[in-house]
């Protein structure tokens, strides 16, 4: 059994411990937001937050979220970053087809979380590997840009 906090609440999966967390969390905990891409860690549709930090769930196994909290898209909003991420997302009408924009929410929330006012270079950095097949790239920028409350918005 392999007990973790997710979005705020205790959660357990009596799951192998290589079980990769995307699995637990969409098929064991029915928490779906989490998207899977490619399965490889290379689109970062499934990106959550393990303890903070922005984490490719479908190669995380379960094993390394014991003890420790994850934040998913249905919980980013919990914090001051998520929820201005996500309005800024509604704001400019950042999703076209929407399947990567929760990878995309969860790398830019950690983002602004780590550098409340970032350059250009600083959101590319960080979104770097988050793949949008629609290429909404410059509304994604212009998002984070107003999520800082930057000019550049």
């Amino acid at each position: 059994m392999i007990t973790f906090t997710v979005n705020g609440k205790q959660a357990s999966a009596d799951v192998p411990g290589d079980t990769p967390l995307l699995w637990v969390l969409r098929d064991t905990l029915g928490m779906t937001g989490t998207k899977f891409g490619c399965g490889a860690q290379l689109c970062g549709a499934c990106t959550v937050h393990l303890d903070g930090q922005p984490v490719r769930s479908c190669g995380t196994p379960v094993s390394a979220a014991a003890g420790k909290k994850v934040t998913t898209i249905e919980g980013v909003a919990a914090s001051a970053a998520g929820k201005k991420v996500q309005a800024a997302w509604a704001a400019l009408d950042v999703p076209q087809c929407g399947y990567c924009q929760s990878g995309q929410i969860m790398s830019a929330t950690a983002l602004l979380t780590a550098k409340p006012k970032p350059t250009d270079a600083d959101i590319d950095s960080a979104m770097a590997g988050n793949i949008c097949r629609c290429g909404t790239y410059p509304r994604i920028r212009a998002a984070i840009h107003k999520a800082a409350g930057s000019k550049e918005a």
